[in-house]
């Protein structure tokens, strides 16, 4: 892919401007696909491609959290290891809002509003993953050591098969 095809969002500024060596994938985007669509897309494995989910806690707080493609984050084990009373998504404009990303090309890095990131664990034993890139239908796909490097997310285990 040509350089100059790569959408510029915040991401891909944030990457280029940490040294993140990333390789951009774009693809038809589907309304409502999700990551099963973009993993069918790039022929890779869906627990490689890594969600951006904007939630928020029972005071209205805003956080990110990476959840494998093929996985669910189970918001009660979530509220429990963070000490609040529950955890729940975002509306989409709410998300949109906070992440300054329309949902479906939510990407955690170069986020309008600084919050705090949280991270499946067994994404670090990935050799590569597949996360988006600041646009519906692009993904960048990098080490997820990078991740650790720039958001240094604080690593969770509430994956549930799902």
């Amino acid at each position: 892919m040509s350089e100059s095809k790569v959408p510029v969002t915040l991401a891909i500024r944030m990457l280029n401007d940490n040294g993140v060596q990333f390789v951009p994938h774009l693809f038809k985007y589907e309304e409502k696909g999700g990551t099963s669509v973009s993993s069918r897309e790039l022929g890779v494995p869906e627990h490689a491609v890594i969600k951006t989910l904007i939630m928020e806690n029972d005071s209205k707080e805003p956080l990110v959290i990476l959840m494998h493609g093929d996985m669910q984050v189970s918001t009660k084990q979530l509220a429990r290891d963070l000490g609040v009373k529950s955890i729940n998504p975002c509306k989409p404009e709410v998300a949109d809002r906070h992440s300054g990303y329309q949902v479906g090309g939510t990407s955690p890095f170069g986020t309008k509003r600084q919050m705090p990131v949280y991270m499946e664990k067994t994404i670090l034993d990935l050799p590569k993953i597949y996360i988006n890139g600041g646009k519906r239908g692009f993904l960048v796909e990098i080490l997820p050591q990078e991740v650790m490097r720039l958001l240094s997310p604080t690593l969770v285990n509430v994956g549930i098969k799902g």
